[in-house]
């Protein structure tokens, strides 16, 4: 995609679809909720969700007791949104607008979650980044919880061409966190449609 924009390609995307007309909707998160509480962590733990947009798991969180927030996002709109829908709960949040290939924390993690944001990753610098940045800000006995399209899910997603994994390829990727589980999640979307994803719960 000569030229390129992902920024003002996603502004557009949330700017002009609804909701649930997007076909990563899930009111319920369940998977990502269900690793989440297998890691054990506590409600004060650091959580960043990185792709996190208009996502529900920052509400389910909020709502289950969790209290040390982050979401990011290349989306202002996204995070406008998500925002407009928490109300005064969103001043727990703490929003970071910024594309995950370029994110560099100024925080560390005891838990960093993705749900399709990494599969968006096609360049080799960017994906290696990426990988740097996440194991190197997952604080000792952290965990990464990270969701992508699995090997016979979509090759696009919103127009863009993805990256595929399954779980092996996402233990080779991710080589300095242990893999402590894997997932194969058939996402209903709301065009009744199925994509298939993979997810991993890696420890450090």
């Amino acid at each position: 995609m000569e030229n390129f924009n992902r920024k003002e390609h996603w502004e557009h995307i949330y700017s002009t679809k609804a909701l649930n007309e997007v076909s990563w909707y899930q009111p319920t998160p369940e998977t990502s909720l269900h690793i989440i509480a297998e890691t054990g962590i506590p409600k004060d733990a650091a959580i960043i969700d990185v792709g996190g947009g208009d996502s529900f798991l920052v509400d389910h969180l909020l709502r289950a007791g969790y209290s040390n927030m982050t979401v990011l996002d290349i989306s202002e709109k996204a995070i406008e949104r998500a925002k407009a829908r928490l109300g005064d709960d969103a001043g727990q949040v703490k929003w970071i607008c910024v594309d995950a290939a370029e994110f560099e924390p100024a925080d560390t993690y005891d838990l960093w979650h993705d749900r399709a944001a990494f599969h968006f990753l096609t360049d080799a610098n960017e994906i290696a980044h990426y990988v740097d940045v996440a194991s190197k800000h997952i604080k000792p006995g952290g965990n990464l919880i990270i969701g992508t399209f699995a090997k016979d899910g979509p090759l696009k997603c919103s127009g863009i061409e993805i990256s595929q994994y399954d779980a092996e390829d996402l233990e080779q990727t991710f080589s300095e966190l242990s893999l402590k589980a894997n997932y194969k999640v058939a996402h209903p979307t709301p065009f009744d449609t199925i994509q298939n994803f993979t997810f991993c719960w890696f420890g450090r």
